[in-house]
């Protein structure tokens, strides 16, 4: 995932997730640059995947990339320079961003993608310290009655994040657990109340492959495999116990009373072999939730 950032002021960001990013000098805009050289709704760039599309929303309004006017809209590219009026952003990659990040003691970058329904998708930005509640005073406002005026705060520490509940009377969550102080991770579901969003940032270790632990057998499968040991064996001594073909007198000199025997003997040892099968079956059933 690829991150708009302005050249002078890393605060001043957004992450360039789908369906598209809105910049500008409104509050509504995804990236609210406070330049009297940026319109209200300066630009956007659409987002499918790992393509960037820029457009400009401004008319008259002066936008370049890579020091080439742009009318209309054109692709966008990591490492690409957007000027928009007199901001100067870049288009990065968090991963090296963050690499550089760690060698320099920066603050590693983070943000909340909404989730609720009034402001689904949109990104904002986790400084050093965010204060996020009712109040016009927070550096993350809602205008939400079930918040409470600083319902709680966000901390980067040492480029790891931290959420505080601030003694809020709805509660704070993270994954559905009720906190008051916890690490966040990226891909964590943090809710102030019912406002859900979803953590953005970087993983713990972007190099490290995580290994799972080994899956134990279960029961139904293990006393399955034991089953079919069990058949393997009783064939072995069916076999050495029968004695060589040449040994068995011609059927046609057989008497029907002979030929009956040696006929429930087959039954008996096909209805065996169903029945190891069909336990076989329940079993691996069992094993697969399927029972």
């Amino acid at each position: 995932m690829l991150k708009l950032c302005d050249v002078k002021d890393a605060s001043q960001s957004v992450w360039l997730v789908a369906p598209k990013v809105t910049i500008g000098r409104g509050s509504q805009c995804d990236l609210t640059l406070t330049d009297a050289s940026v319109a209200k709704l300066h630009a956007e760039i659409l987002v499918d995947g790992e393509e960037l599309e820029l457009r400009n929303l401004a008319g008259n309004g002066q936008i370049s990339v890579n020091g080439k006017l742009i009318d209309g809209s054109c692709r966008l590219h990591r490492n690409d320079r957007v000027q928009l009026g007199e901001r100067n952003l870049a288009v990065v990659d968090p991963k090296i961003t963050r690499l550089k990040a760690a060698g320099t003691n920066a603050n590693v970058s983070w943000a909340l993608r909404a989730n609720h329904p009034a402001i689904v998708g949109r990104v904002f930005p986790v400084r050093e310290r965010s204060v996020v509640g009712r109040s016009d005073e927070c550096d993350l406002t809602f205008a939400m009655s079930h918040l409470s005026r600083r319902h709680a705060r966000l901390e980067v520490r040492e480029g790891l994040l931290f959420v505080v509940d601030l003694g809020s009377a709805n509660g704070t969550f993270l994954n559905n657990q009720r906190i008051t102080e916890s690490r966040v991770r990226r891909g964590d579901e943090l809710r102030f109340d019912s406002l859900s969003f979803s953590v953005v940032g970087p993983a713990d270790d972007i190099d490290k492959t995580t290994v799972r632990q080994a899956v134990p057998l279960p029961e139904a499968a293990r006393q399955s495999a034991a089953l079919a040991q069990a058949i393997d064996r009783a064939r072995t001594r069916s076999t050495t116990s029968v004695p060589p073909h040449s040994e068995f007198p011609p059927v046609s000199s057989l008497g029907s009373s002979d030929v009956t025997g040696v006929r429930g003997y087959v039954w008996i040892w096909i209805c065996t072999l169903l029945a190891a099968a069909a336990a076989g079956g329940y079993f691996w059933a069992q094993s697969q939730g399927m029972i």
